[in-house]
């Protein structure tokens, strides 16, 4: 049967339904350091290649699993942009009224864009400064509490269900971090744009752990089997951020706060028996060093469509109901 469908609720889950679906989409972690360096140069920015990445899943009540293969070439040219490799790894599930995500992944190979202004070893032609050693690292705890009870996350994503109207609730997400960059040992600011009075510069990773509370609110509209979904909130954190004094010195820590902002935007087509929905997702982090400050965005952008099939334990049922 279709679980809880009656015309007093705003969704309809399918748990007795086996899904299959697939996706298509990419991941990226581009990252920025800003200060005042030598020149007129005040952010240099570092930016990862990526693959196209194809996924193939199942879900049926409590199971759920997808494998995935990222495409052969990269999107972008590896002589301007060098070669990176991303792992990703990941899972969810819900609990009463909250819903519970927990995510770690790696981007190691990054390039410094224009870096010709400050290296006269590159040209225009050729302006960035590949860096295959350079890692971004990112791991999250986060739980987001709903406090209207038919906002249901299984119907946001689309997969096991969808709104059938509009739905609306605050939030409070929960959320613990740690995250930042490495460039083994090696000073992660290129050495033209090091500032002698300020050991930050030369540092060879920037690092953190933060947690805090994150309050929004969450709104769901369905018209015409079209459904859209967005979810925003801003709060602050505790963070305890870390750097190297110099590019082998030893470890210093800080302890400060920090801002943080919480943004989902899911939006598609869902009928009973199939469904096809864009899904985004944008992680913001930043670690401010007083005039030094590193931000990172790690974000995904997918296709994912799928069909919906009956069980045999569903068409039996149905069946016991026409008679």
């Amino acid at each position: 049967m279709v679980f809880a469908q009656t015309d007093s609720l705003p969704y309809e889950i399918y748990k007795k339904k086996v899904v299959l679906y697939s996706d298509f989409g990419y991941t990226s972690a581009p990252f920025s350091l800003s200060y005042n360096f030598p020149g007129t140069i005040n952010k240099i920015s570092y930016r990862n290649n990526y693959k196209e990445v194809l996924g193939f899943g199942i879900c049926h009540k409590w199971f759920a699993l997808r494998l995935f293969h990222s495409s052969k070439g990269d999107a972008k040219s590896e002589e301007m942009y060098g070669k990176t490799t991303y792992f990703g790894v990941g899972f969810n599930f819900n609990l009463g009224k909250s819903y519970w995500d927990f995510d770690y992944r790696t981007f190691t190979g990054y390039a410094v864009k224009n870096a010709y202004q400050w290296n006269p070893a590159l040209t225009s032609q050729l302006p960035n400064d590949i860096r295959p050693n350079t890692k971004s690292i990112g791991f999250s705890i986060n739980s987001w509490y709903f406090y209207n009870k038919d906002f249901k996350i299984q119907a946001v994503f689309g997969k096991t269900g969808h709104f059938i109207k509009e739905v609306r609730s605050w939030y409070v997400k929960s959320t613990f971090n740690i995250y930042g960059v490495t460039n083994e040992k090696n000073s992660l600011i290129p050495i033209q744009l090091i500032d002698p009075s300020n050991s930050k510069t030369s540092s060879s990773y920037f690092s953190a752990i933060d947690f805090g509370v994150v309050p929004g609110y969450a709104y769901a509209n369905r018209k015409k089997n079209w459904q859209i979904t967005g979810i925003l909130g801003l709060g602050a954190v505790i963070q305890n951020k870390h750097y190297t004094v110099g590019p082998n010195g030893p470890d210093r820590g800080l302890i400060g706060l920090a801002p943080r902002y919480d943004i989902k935007i899911v939006g598609g087509y869902s009928v009973p028996k199939f469904f096809v929905f864009v899904v985004t997702d944008f992680d913001n982090k930043s670690i401010r060093f007083n005039d030094l400050i590193y931000k990172q965005s790690f974000f995904s952008i997918k296709l994912v469509g799928g069909i919906r099939i009956n069980t045999k334990e569903k068409e039996k049922k149905n069946k016991k109901e026409k008679n």
